[in-house]
């Protein structure tokens, strides 16, 4: 795919597709604004090569079961470079989707800004940002797939910034292009591969699996079906349990059990099909919490998910990315809580700790769609309230949620270890004394 044109790609992903008509080209003289020599001849020799008249070609067409927006760039077309009349082009793709209430996909293949066109092609980039940010505030979805090459300006105005990013294997993605940067900035960094492990980028996606992919994202994320108040997200069901835990001591042993179930046993059971996002697009990526969109009884439902692990600064960035995202389309959230406490070890003190989880608090107490907590295991501290909804949490038989850990609290109250059973039994930690307490309103099971 990555060697085909514009025209190709697309209709490789959308049916019925419709160009758009372009706006009115922005600069009459045949070598554009500047003057520069030659330059109008290079567009005739991109035009002839490639069959298109410029390097984004823009259009709607059904993707899956509904319609999208495309921008496709035609890196065969002097680099996929974009100039004043590419740029115009993006920034009216994206206002038709806001008049027409469609989300947009970026079909990205781009070296920046045209440099036969000097400032006023760089200054595009504003442009465009502005109009993904109109886009955006309206609850329009943005879908970017990276392909080889996506640097400079269009990677850090237009793709970057899209809601899902998804990208080729083995594409070079990269702000600074491979004939402009240090010639031993090379490796990983430079690529799909290390911008998935970076935090940067949702999913390495092959070509075969490209339509489907954008067709599950499109139908989760289209505004026809996100439109109305959202409903809060009902609690996820259990395996029955017989008994509630006997004491405080009992039940951080239960939410402790390797045998009990865990955050993925509950979204296999909840949602019916589901797309997960990575990373916290600061550089950072945490398996031990998993977040996403996923369909739950025929509605779109975003999720965060702790899976029993300390979680890391990126842990907490990536949920409240998540969170702002279902906020800013009107989609309700989920959050299952499952951690002994967030991560404390110097590597996290120097990653932002706290404010990561000021970040995620920050997140979840703006949101103005509701937000529904399960807690399924360990509600270890700050680190676990951070994900918990205030108005609505439930928890199941098998967890507890405490100011700390009963072996911390002993050792704050400078007891001995062995009295950790007794301070959880002080705590009133269990299940059936938080619904007592009024901080979750049932037991799920």
């Amino acid at each position: 795919m990555a060697e085909t044109g514009a025209r190709v790609l697309v209709e490789a992903i959308a049916r019925r597709f419709e160009r758009f008509e372009p706006p009115a080209a922005a600069s009459r003289e045949p070598d554009g604004p500047l003057g520069w020599p030659g330059y109008g001849a290079q567009r005739e020799r991109a035009a002839r090569a490639t069959g298109s008249d410029e390097s984004v070609l823009c259009g709607r067409g059904a993707v899956g079961e509904f319609e999208a927006v495309l921008v496709a760039f035609d890196f065969g077309f002097l680099g996929g470079s974009v100039g004043q009349d590419a740029g115009a082009r993006i920034v009216a793709a994206f206002e038709h989707a806001r008049e027409h209430r469609l989300p947009v996909i970026s079909l990205v293949a781009s070296g920046g800004s045209r440099m036969q066109e000097g400032i006023l092609a760089l200054s595009q980039l504003q442009r465009i940002a502005e109009a993904c940010l109109r886009a955006r505030q309206e609850g329009i979805a943005h879908i970017a797939v990276l392909r080889d090459p996506t640097t400079g300006g269009m990677w850090a105005s237009l793709a970057a910034g899209a809601d899902v990013v998804l990208t080729q294997p083995g594409a070079a993605v990269a702000f600074g292009g491979a004939r402009v940067r240090d010639p031993r900035a090379t490796g990983e960094p430079f690529t799909a591969e290390g911008k998935l492990a970076d935090g940067q980028v949702d999913r390495i996606v092959d070509d075969a699996e490209l339509p489907g992919v954008l067709a599950e994202l499109v139908r989760l994320l289209h505004p026809a079906r996100l439109a109305g108040r959202p409903e809060p997200a009902p609690p996820p069901e259990t395996p029955a349990v017989a008994d509630l835990p006997a004491s405080g001591w009992e039940a951080v042993r239960r939410a402790r059990a390797p045998e009990r179930p865990r955050a993925r046993w509950y979204l296999d059971h909840y949602f019916s099909t589901r797309f997960e996002i990575s990373g916290d697009r600061a550089g950072g990526t945490d398996p031990g919490m998993l977040c996403g969109l996923g369909e739950h009884a025929g509605r779109t439902v975003a999720f965060a998910a702790q899976t029993g692990t300390a979680n890391t600064p990126a842990g907490f960035r990536t949920a409240a990315r998540l969170v702002r995202l279902a906020d800013q389309l009107g989609i309700p959230v989920l959050t299952l809580v499952d951690t002994p406490g967030a991560a404390n070890g110097a590597e996290a003190e120097r990653d932002g700790a706290g404010p990561a989880i000021a970040e995620l608090f920050t997140a979840v107490a703006a949101a103005r769609v509701p937000v529904t907590t399960l807690v399924i295991g360990e509600g270890g501290s700050g680190g676990a309230l951070a994900l918990t909804s205030p108005d609505r949490t439930w928890i199941t038989a098998d967890a507890y949620f405490a100011v700390i850990a009963p072996e911390s609290g002993a050792a704050i109250l400078k007891r001995d270890p062995s009295e950790a059973p007794e301070v959880a039994g002080l705590m009133r930690l269990r299940p059936e004394d938080l619904v007592a307490l009024g901080f979750a309103r049932g037991i799920v099971r």
